[in-house]
């Protein structure tokens, strides 16, 4: 599922991610007190709310890289002045929620890429 969500968001997919996402599903996003403004915001519910929000990603697409979060599938989007680390629920065969972490305190010991 993770794999599907990635290359849907890089190929600007919209009815790809739908296909992917849970009707109900949640993305949170932990900015932090240092994270910049664009993180701090409510979780976006709803498969067309993130969807749409993962459309943004395209630009960064070449930068996604799979990775495992605490046994599950998640994913490092690297920039060039800072990373975030996302990890995702899936449950029947569907992505249920999907948590950012972009408070670059909690994202100091990622390795570099």
């Amino acid at each position: 599922m993770v794999d599907a969500f990635i290359a849907a968001a890089r190929n600007g997919d919209f009815e790809a991610l739908l296909r992917v996402l849970d009707p109900d599903v949640v993305l949170r996003v932990d900015g932090g007190r240092n994270a910049p403004p664009a993180f701090a915001r409510p979780p976006l519910v709803g498969a067309e709310a993130v969807a749409s929000g993962a459309m943004s990603f395209r630009v960064a697409s070449p930068n996604i890289e799979p990775v495992i979060v605490n046994g599950a599938p998640g994913v490092i989007v690297r920039f060039p002045a800072r990373s975030l680390l996302g990890a995702f629920t899936v449950a029947k065969g569907r992505i249920v929620a999907i948590d950012l972490i972009a408070d670059p305190d909690k994202l100091r010991g990622l390795p570099r890429g």
